[in-house]
């Protein structure tokens, strides 16, 4: 069959698939929940909006995740299935019988601690194999996690993805650092380099959410979560104990070197909650105390500079006419 000439919809055809139903969207994006005819199966098909296929950044993004998703086979990964018949650009991948993380908090709000923490560890499990085989997640959030029975998990949406340690400035990751994304860490805020810390940040606000149905930093520009801390999660929900809510800060450490140095050392608190020492923590404290961006505090001082000014040229206005 012909490549298609503009965005496909659902009953569309792309080679030898049917488009049966729209998974998901993204800025980038859409998942198709789609029939491989060839081989009689369902599949998670994802083509790229027409958009930006003519950005000259696309092409070596959309292979890179294409070739990084190839090389990793673990039960918590979508497994992403090599086509070399394509006929245009679309990376197919395995169906798994599940829901986004993102619509069973929708629905539920919070989950059991219990849940959460199972959740949880199934992911470490995951970022642990990709760590491993020397990259990063780089997206980790509810949206990019499949919840299927038993809560085993599957991650996708790789397109954040890289090796180990580098500066990554592709197209999601600009659309992250303008704040499209609120899970990225303080060091990706940055542009510093990143390594699998930056996932484990990024994991400690997905638990945080689970446990209180909030995201830590509601509302706040990317900058602005360099200044304030969240709110403490007991305070939002007192069933959460003292050992889980001590997790959840050394996860969400602004300093990398005071973070869990891997998803394994997560994990394995997760597991072991009563091994795990209370610290009496200033932020504890000092959450209640928001600070503005500096950006957002040069913009109010000009405003508060401004208003003389204003109001002098109003009385003149009034005084001439």
């Amino acid at each position: 069959m012909s490549p298609l000439k503009s965005p496909p919809s659902v009953g569309d055809h792309i080679d030898h698939y049917r488009l049966d139903g729209v998974f998901a969207r993204s800025n980038l994006a859409t998942l198709f929940r789609a029939r491989d005819l060839r081989h009689d199966r369902d599949v998670l098909i994802k083509v790229p909006h027409p958009e930006v296929k003519s950005d000259p950044t696309f092409a070596d993004w959309f292979r890179r995740e294409q070739e990084t998703c190839e090389s990793l086979d673990h039960s918590g990964v979508l497994k992403v299935i090599s086509d070399p018949d394509r006929t245009e650009a679309y990376i197919v991948m395995e169906w798994f019988e599940g829901r986004p993380l993102r619509e069973i908090l929708d629905q539920e709000k919070r989950l059991a601690p219990e849940r959460a923490i199972r959740i949880a560890i199934n992911i470490c499990n995951a970022l642990e194999y990709v760590h491993g085989r020397g990259f990063i997640h780089g997206d980790l959030r509810p949206e990019n996690v499949l919840v299927g029975a038993g809560d085993a998990i599957k991650l996708m949406e790789f397109s954040g993805a890289a090796k180990t340690k580098a500066r990554r400035l592709t197209l999601t990751k600009i659309a992250q650092i303008t704040g499209s994304s609120d899970y990225i860490s303080p060091e990706e805020v940055l542009g510093k380099r990143v390594d699998a810390r930056s996932d484990v940040y990024s994991l400690g606000i997905v638990l945080y959410e689970m446990l209180t149905g909030k995201h830590p930093f509601p509302h706040m520009e990317p900058t602005e979560r360099l200044l304030n801390h969240p709110i403490p999660p007991r305070e939002i929900d007192p069933a959460i104990s003292l050992q889980l809510q001590e997790v959840i800060y050394r996860a969400m450490e602004r300093n990398p070197q005071n973070r869990y140095a891997s998803a394994r050392e997560l994990a394995r608190d997760l597991e072991h909650l009563d091994q795990v020492g209370v610290v009496d923590r200033p932020e504890l404290k000092a959450w209640k105390k928001r600070r503005p961006s500096p950006v957002r505090k040069v913009l109010l001082y000009l405003a508060i500079a401004l208003i003389p000014l204003l109001i002098f040229g109003l009385l003149l206005y009034i005084a001439k006419h």
